[in-house]
């Protein structure tokens, strides 16, 4: 019966993820409108504060501040409930493209249908970032937190630890004024549930023993454990979301199989082919949902050979692997955190950490922007920035719920 006070909610999440185009920086602008504007599950601030959080752990940052979403409101079980919602579409079609890929190749696809979707999930990054201006921006050293964390990350934007440094130096700078002071009271002592983190570090070591074996023994699926163990390792240590899983994918599946040293070593190491690596990192961009999905197209490439079941069950494999460690990591750490921040020195250090963040949001739709035409005399540059400007204009002043966004910008990609 509790689980029925909580079906409009998981509606919502189920819609998120089937209408979330951009990346964790765009998805953001979307759950201001969904989960804060509309539905007010939580308020604009405890949103920044989310965001902030999950930016200091490695994972799948949007799919981490889901799953806080669905924490506050129901525990852990409809934390779990969330992320399932929130994964199960993206990783569902990038599966299919998988098998897709495998076999009629990139040469017939045709994307032009999602042409106008970067532009548009830049003007989600760009509202965001004007709302989260306003909420987080409010006196001088924010202001130049902001600034130096917008130019240090647009230059350094693939570097995964550039993201977690920010943040602590971001806390540290707001530390050394003596205004801002939480509330009055008396702090109890916590006792720290650790079973989360031991089924993480159990689960990785595990993960890690059994490759190896495989490998020394030649396992007849010792693709498979690999492919859990290289998965659940990106998983465990991405800092910086998707711009820097794909590029650690391409060394892992492309790179490292053809170098003579670990060819010596083992010959049957898992190979993905670069070009259908790099069209599954594009076409993960033009669909809604995570990221981190293109785990489950990795994973089917992965064992693409060993039959269409086991190219199943690599995509499987693949999505269980790259979200678990950001479920057990967020799990354990969020009632840590909440704990923590009542002290005076985490309390201040959550200025510093808001301003880096939207330093972050400004630093990737400068980013984004590089990757898109909009300097060019031609129609293509107009439409963009008619795209990008208009979305922000609707978001700003009107109701009109993000999906219906989405479809226009879709349909003109279609009839352009």
């Amino acid at each position: 019966m509790k689980l029925l006070r909580h079906i409009p909610f998981l509606k919502a999440v189920f819609f998120h993820s089937i209408t979330a185009f951009g990346g964790p920086q765009g998805h953001l602008g979307m759950m201001l409108k969904t989960f804060v504007d509309r539905r007010r599950d939580l308020t604009k601030e405890e949103l920044m504060e989310y965001v902030a959080f999950c930016q200091l752990l490695p994972g799948a940052s949007s799919t981490q501040t889901l799953i806080l979403i669905g924490y506050k409101r129901g525990g852990v079980s409809l934390a779990v409930l969330t992320l399932l919602i929130w994964i199960l579409p993206a990783c569902s079609l990038m599966c299919g493209l998988s098998f897709l890929i495998s076999q009629i190749g990139e040469r017939n696809l045709n994307t032009s249908i999602f042409q106008f979707i970067q532009p548009m999930a830049i003007g989600f990054l760009a509202y965001a970032g004007f709302r989260a201006f306003k909420i987080s921006i409010n006196n001088l050293i924010t202001q130049i937190i902001m600034l130096l964390a917008m130019g240090l990350l647009f230059l350094l934007f693939k570097v995964p630890w550039v993201f977690p440094c920010l943040i602590v130096a971001g806390g540290i700078a707001t530390n050394f004024s003596s205004k801002r002071i939480p509330t009055k009271e008396i702090i109890k002592p916590r006792q720290i549930k650790w079973r989360n983190i031991w089924l993480f570090t159990t689960i990785f070591i595990i993960a890690g023993v059994l490759s190896e074996t495989a490998r020394k023994q030649d396992w007849q699926h010792r693709k498979a454990f690999h492919l859990f163990e290289n998965t659940y390792r990106f998983g465990s240590f991405v800092f910086g979301g998707g711009d820097v899983l794909i590029p650690l994918m391409v060394d892992q599946f492309v790179a490292r199989p053809t170098s003579p040293k670990q060819m010596a070593r083992d010959s049957n190491i898992i190979k993905i082919n670069r070009q259908e690596l790099l069209t599954g990192a594009g076409l993960v961009r033009a669909i809604p949902g995570p990221v981190f999905s293109i785990a489950s197209y990795t994973g089917g490439l992965a064992l693409k050979k060993e039959g269409k079941h086991m190219q199943l069950l690599g995509s499987i494999i693949g999505s269980v692997a790259i979200f678990l460690p950001s479920a057990l990591l967020i799990l354990f750490f969020f009632p840590v955190w909440q704990y923590l921040k009542k002290y005076v020195v985490v309390y201040r250090a959550l200025e510093g950490i808001n301003a880096v963040v939207v330093g972050i949001m400004w630093a990737a739709t400068l980013y984004l922007l590089k990757e898109v035409s909009i300097v060019s005399f031609s129609t293509i540059s107009f439409l963009n920035i008619a795209v990008i400007v208009g979305t922000v204009l609707t978001l700003q002043l009107s109701k009109t719920p993000a999906p219906f966004i989405v479809l226009f910008c879709l349909l003109l990609g279609w009839l352009t």
